[in-house]
């Protein structure tokens, strides 16, 4: 979700769309005044915010006279009007979208995104990212990630994991966990002790990811591929989803999370976390630069959910040019600056997972943790994408499923709400 996600966390006021100033066609190489437009949803205090920013001086120092016009945006801001906008004369030059079949699959079937296959061959994109990070560039003409034409570009990676509060842990004597059995044991410790243990938000992605996480305790592989790649039926009440509906509900029974957190957004889950109110945050990657810059009261660190082989994890959201970009070859400039060694050495020493960076020029202690936790979910083959991503449109119906588990809605209904849109898309698609 970020979404996903994230991620997703700095709101900024509308700001009017434009493209270039000028009234005729530009060129990186041109030197009439020009205006570059760029929107992203990092926060400025995220990894990634860092590097774009940085990025963007090094753009505007080797672009004379381009001028960029930076519009930050939020994550739901972008979910929600990216079709329309980019099919209007107010598409930005570059843009940072959601990845999967559902956000960026959905845009390139409808014509909205600029075929970028050319460019990733002659600048080397398709060298510099791996083949499973390669997964959420590529997308064929049903939209389906995996295969086809590139429509975007990542730069950085991601992954879900369990953020802890160090203090917290010793204070009620709870061990990291290494097992499921732990895990949960860890959880009860806390709740006998009066605490909440897991910090939620139930009105955005977060609390799907949990979700999903509990399935992928009991899924192989070629489940997640039948889920997300549409390579096999899904069993929407098979032990997959069934078990996780099934544990989610209990989890809210047992106060594991909060009952009311159904309303929380993924910022005020954030921030209840860094401010030492829950002892675990259950969330992604992109949170990790914000927590190192932030936290200074307690000693807090991470760890991949306990028993699981998988995680929901990707590329991270990728560059996109829309089809009605007015400044094609400067967004080209731009993405090739983001994925340069002294960017991609900045995003790794800011708590972020670079795709390209030297591995030696990492040296931050927090951030070699970080890379270290993926590199074993990657070698495992645990990247599993996101729970939202099989559909248009299947955000929402995560968010709203989940929040009938935590308002007490039964699991078999919950399954079945989820499962209807889900197969209505298969069938549109062919399947």
């Amino acid at each position: 979700m970020r979404k996903s996600p994230l991620i997703v966390l700095m709101v900024a006021a509308l700001a009017a769309c434009g493209g270039t100033d000028s009234t005729t066609p530009q060129s990186s190489g041109g030197t009439q005044a020009k205006t570059f437009t760029l929107w992203h949803y990092e926060g400025a205090d995220s990894a990634m915010g860092k590097a774009w920013a940085e990025s963007i001086k090094k753009f505007e120092a080797s672009h004379p006279g381009v001028t960029v016009k930076f519009e930050e945006k939020g994550f739901e801001q972008i979910q929600k009007t990216a079709g329309m906008v980019l099919n209007s004369d107010e598409a930005p030059d570059l843009m940072e979208y959601n990845k999967g079949n559902a956000t960026a699959g959905l845009l390139s079937k409808q014509g909205l995104l600029t075929d970028l296959t050319e460019q990733a061959t002659q600048r080397g994109w398709d060298k510099a990212l791996s083949a499973s990070l390669q997964t959420t560039a590529k997308y064929d003409e049903r939209g389906i990630m995996g295969s086809g034409k590139w429509f975007g570009i990542p730069n950085y990676a991601e992954y879900v994991m369990v953020y802890y509060n160090k203090d917290l842990f010793a204070k009620h004597k709870v061990e990291v966990p290494t097992t499921y059995e732990q895990f949960t044991a860890a959880l009860d410790t806390f709740v006998k002790d009066g605490v909440t243990p897991i910090a939620n938000a139930g009105a955005e992605y977060p609390a799907q990811q949990i979700f999903y996480l509990l399935a992928l305790s009991k899924a192989q592989r070629p489940w997640v591929d039948s889920y997300q790649l549409y390579k096999g039926k899904v069993d929407f009440h098979g032990p997959e989803l069934t078990y996780a509906a099934n544990t989610y509900a209990d989890w809210v029974k047992k106060g594991y999370v909060d009952k009311d957190s159904a309303g929380i957004k993924a910022e005020d889950m954030g921030v209840a976390f860094m401010s030492g109110k829950f002892p675990i945050m259950v969330s992604g990657s992109w949170w990790y630069g914000r927590v190192q810059s932030t936290v200074k009261d307690f000693e807090w660190g991470s760890f991949l959910w306990p028993g699981n082989q998988m995680a929901p994890g990707s590329s991270g959201n990728i560059w996109v040019v829309p089809e009605k970009a007015k400044n094609k070859d400067l967004a080209y400039d731009f993405i090739d600056i983001t994925m340069s060694k002294e960017i991609q050495n900045l995003l790794g020493n800011s708590g972020g997972l670079p795709v390209a960076a030297d591995p030696a020029a990492i040296t931050d202690a927090k951030s070699k943790e970080l890379v270290e936790n993926f590199n074993k979910l990657s070698a495992q083959d645990g990247l599993a994408f996101y729970p939202d991503w099989p559909a248009p449109g299947y955000y929402d119906v995560m968010v709203a499923g989940v929040q009938g588990l935590i308002n007490g809605t039964a699991p078999g209904a919950v399954l079945d709400e989820i499962a209807g849109p889900y197969n209505e898309n298969l069938a549109d698609i062919g399947g």
